[in-house]
């Protein structure tokens, strides 16, 4: 046989392969593996704020001539501040007053009122927590003497992801040093803490 044949027949087996891959489909190096595939990305939820999430934090608050330092924790770490768990807020202040010529600065009453949130939609709150001064006219806070109080946060519907303090405080200063007439400041506060939850059974 001439070799022009031979090459002929050589080219002609080349196509007949080449049309019989094409007719089987995409190459097998082609075909899209599903489980490759990415799948879309989970919506993720942005983290719920914690003003406790190192376990304390300080405030300044001023109520015209009254500047109050307050201290807050918890002794209940915060990954056992679950819904159903009965959280312990400490609350610390002592306060100076500008100009200080000498008057006194008494705290009448402490309240806090705890309202949980699901998300961005807040539920019902929980009854206001006070502690009311039991002498008159009040607990002397005027710095070196302070005020130290323990409030425990009840249960919360267990939908909530975190729950927000509402903090007040009613104090009375003197008008003079040596008067037994007092201004009324009040000297409010906010503390959101994430809510614990509970571990997916997944």
């Amino acid at each position: 046989m001439r070799k022009s044949a031979v090459r002929g027949i050589i080219a002609s087996l080349g196509v007949i392969g080449v049309l019989a891959l094409t007719g089987c489909g995409p190459a097998p190096w082609t075909v899209d593996d599903p489980e490759a595939t990415p799948s879309a990305s989970a919506t993720v939820a942005p983290p719920v704020p914690n003003d406790l999430s190192s376990g304390s934090t300080q405030r300044e608050l001023v109520a015209g001539a009254v500047t109050a330092k307050v201290d807050y924790w918890s002794t209940l770490p915060m990954d056992r501040w679950t819904a159903g768990a009965v959280k312990p807020l400490s609350v610390s202040l002592v306060t100076s007053v500008t100009p200080d010529d000498g008057q006194k600065v008494y705290l009448q009453k402490a309240t806090v009122t705890a309202v949980a949130a699901a998300g961005d939609r807040d539920l019902a709150p929980l009854e206001p927590q006070t502690d009311a001064a039991t002498v008159a006219p009040g607990y002397l806070v005027l710095a070196p003497y302070s005020y130290s109080q323990t409030f425990n946060v009840g249960p919360l519907d267990e939908k909530a992801t975190s729950v927000t303090l509402q903090v007040t405080f009613d104090f009375l200063v003197q008008t003079t040093p040596t008067s037994a007439e007092y201004a009324k400041q009040t000297a409010t506060d906010t503390l959101t803490v994430a809510i614990a939850q509970p571990e997916s059974d997944d």
